[in-house]
């Protein structure tokens, strides 16, 4: 089982020390220099979004308190419903039945691992998918 916890901080760490050494950069800069995928990245920001450490637009991010906290929490909200009804689901359909696009839905992932609400387990059938549910 993965420890969700620590490699999301870790890649939030990762991104607040390429914007704190940076300044703001887009999205590919600091995918480029953090080696995340995208939607790692996404967590990443999520998770300093519930830290209320960065802030964004459109796709510029920043080391300010965050602008968007309201939009993901509630996003985080929705998929947490989803991961509560669903039990275990992979991340897949996630955005779908949360309602939100798939950069949310991670946004959202990472924001829920910040407060320690959920688990994560990778499987690797013939493409790697991961599988989200409560603690």
């Amino acid at each position: 089982m993965l420890n969700i916890v620590d490699i999301y901080g870790k890649n939030a760490g990762k991104v607040w020390k390429t914007l704190e050494n940076c300044g703001p950069c887009n999205a590919t800069t600091i995918i480029k220099n953090t080696g995340l995928t995208q939607e790692d990245f996404y967590v990443a920001v999520g998770w300093l979004a519930r830290e209320s450490k960065v802030c964004f637009n459109e796709d510029t991010y920043e080391l300010k308190p965050a602008n968007y906290e309201n939009y993901i929490g509630e996003n985080a909200g929705k998929v947490w419903h989803i991961l509560n009804t669903c039990n275990e689901i992979d991340v897949t359909y996630i955005p779908k039945l949360a309602g939100v696009t798939e950069k949310d839905a991670f946004y959202a992932i990472g924001w829920l691992a910040k407060e320690g609400k959920i688990a994560a387990t990778k499987i690797t059938p013939k493409k790697a998918q991961t599988r989200y549910r409560l603690k």
